[in-house]
């Protein structure tokens, strides 16, 4: 397959890192090119870093249900950095408090981003996605 670039992170003060190790693991095996930003990763860090390795997505990941605040305005900063067609992803624990998942989903979705994934969703699932996305064969 052609090799695809992912930028990908923990966006704000979210610390979590051992999940995020994980998906890169699972993405690299998948064939992807993984560029991981690391844990309290600003919106900024994420535009910057997919303009320097012309990725042809962005995964957003965030396990403190402040997802929604740290995600807000993301889409926009994408568009006006020239990344309109940018795939956006985010996944885990997005909100505060038991929203049902298919309002945290359409919420996201408003906002943006492609695909919405909820905690505990299997690497393979998000893989299966970004290769159908993204074109990638096999």
């Amino acid at each position: 397959m052609s090799q695809k670039t992912l930028v990908m992170g923990v966006i704000g003060a979210d610390v979590h890192a051992i999940g995020n190790k994980i998906l890169e693991y699972a993405f690299k095996q998948a064939g992807f090119k993984v560029v991981n930003l690391g844990v309290m990763v600003s919106q900024e860090e994420y535009i910057k870093a997919a303009i320097e390795t012309a990725a042809d997505a962005i995964l957003v990941s965030s396990l403190y249900g402040h997802g929604e605040m740290d995600c807000r305005g993301l889409r926009e900063k994408c568009d006006e950095a020239g990344l309109e067609n940018i795939p956006l992803y985010v996944g885990g624990n997005l909100v505060v408090g038991k929203t049902p998942f298919e309002e945290v989903e359409k919420k996201f979705k408003e906002m943006g981003f492609q695909r919405v994934y909820p905690p505990g969703t299997p690497p393979e699932v998000t893989i299966a996605d970004l290769k159908k996305d993204l074109g990638v064969d096999g």
